[in-house]
């Protein structure tokens, strides 16, 4: 009966440390893109001197939620980031799938990397904190 005990209590700790992983790494970068107008914003003209004709103006963003999800937010003003709310299209998964999920830590860094990156590549970035 002991040995039983032992077999239950250790798949309570496997299924504890499963969650536990599965929670590590829910957080997620995006990047939405932007109508043309959120490019002439004085704020996106600062921040993106290297902005090359014919790259769109693109929001960048960390999220513990799907994507999908955190842009329906913004779009209906929860913890909506101004740009997003007026000039957000659509997301732009090419740019941000193949970096998710990650840890929280990760993503916070993430975020600012790929808004860089961007930026270098001639994006107007904005977000990426």
């Amino acid at each position: 009966m002991r040995r039983r005990a032992n077999v239950f209590e250790i798949r309570r700790k496997e299924q504890t440390l499963s969650k536990a992983r599965e929670n590590a790494f829910h957080h997620r970068v995006y990047v939405v893109l932007l109508k043309p107008e959120a490019g002439r914003l004085r704020k996106v003209q600062r921040e993106n001197p290297l902005h090359r004709d014919g790259f769109p103006c693109v929001y960048v963003g960390m999220t513990g939620l799907a994507p999908e999800e955190r842009l329906s937010n913004h779009k209906s003003g929860v913890k909506a980031a101004y740009v997003v709310k007026r000039y957000g299209i659509k997301l732009m998964p090419e740019l941000f799938e193949h970096l998710n999920p990650m840890p929280f830590e990760a993503a916070l860094m993430m975020e600012k990397d790929l808004a860089e990156d961007l930026r270098q590549q001639g994006y107007a970035v904005t977000g990426g904190h």
